[in-house]
């Protein structure tokens, strides 16, 4: 699954999509299989204060992945739409692998415009992560006119689409499996790749998603800190 990933994989989705735990997990999946290049995971996600990848840099870090983003890291009390400039480092840095984490939808993604000259079609994967059970993108013009808006907004073409249909902790298999549907569906009417599904791990079973056929990839639960759910 990871080696049909561009050098550079951009990480879109509407907010509460799961995009971050998505690329989250999808770099620690990719560091297994990434040598000899280096990888890294750069968070624009300079929009929504909460939830972010570069606030689970000692676990990324730890497993040999560097992190770039704000200038103010994760300090939410200091939080401004300010990037490092070193972001542009792993992107011009031919060794590394590159994961972006990008702004929920059209308006979170303008932010890839000042980076554009480094997005060529050639090394780049973009990724639109969909969860069915979002009102925006319960439907299928929902998901599809969400594809369209990140296009136009980007003037990036989305190649591929993540069902990430969950529930939290209540996610069950009937979610996935609704949200395989209508991704395929979705897939077949843009004419997109559908990348893989996810589950969330420790709460679905593999097993009982069988049915699906495509690439299933389990997600961590890192971003969501236990407390939200009791």
């Amino acid at each position: 699954m990871t080696e049909c990933l561009g050098r550079k994989t951009i990480i879109t989705g509407h907010y509460g999509s799961g995009k971050t735990e998505f690329a989250i997990s999808l770099a620690l999946a990719v560091t297994k299989s990434c040598s000899p290049n280096k990888l890294a995971i750069i968070d624009l996600d300079i929009v929504n204060p909460y939830f972010r990848s570069r606030e689970h840099k000692e676990l990324l870090e730890g497993n040999g992945i560097s992190v770039y983003g704000s200038t103010y890291d994760f300090e939410i009390g200091a939080e401004i739409p300010a990037l490092s400039a070193d972001v542009r480092t792993p992107l011009e840095n031919r060794e590394y692998k590159v994961i972006i984490d990008v702004g929920g939808n059209d308006a979170g993604a303008l932010v890839l415009n000042q980076f554009s000259k480094y997005f060529t079609d050639d090394e780049t994967t973009v990724l639109a992560v969909v969860n069915a059970n979002r009102p925006e993108t319960s439907e299928i013009e929902g998901i599809i006119s969400h594809i369209k808006s990140i296009e136009k907004a980007t003037q990036l073409t989305v190649s591929g689409i993540v069902n990430n249909t969950h529930l939290l902790r209540e996610t069950t298999a009937e979610d996935i499996k609704y949200g395989f549907e209508i991704c395929t569906e979705a897939c077949g009417l843009t004419e997109k790749t559908l990348f893989c599904t996810c589950y969330p791990e420790g709460i679905i079973n593999p097993d009982d998603i069988v049915g699906i056929t495509t690439n299933l990839m389990p997600l961590g639960l890192h971003t969501r800190p236990t407390w939200l759910d009791k």
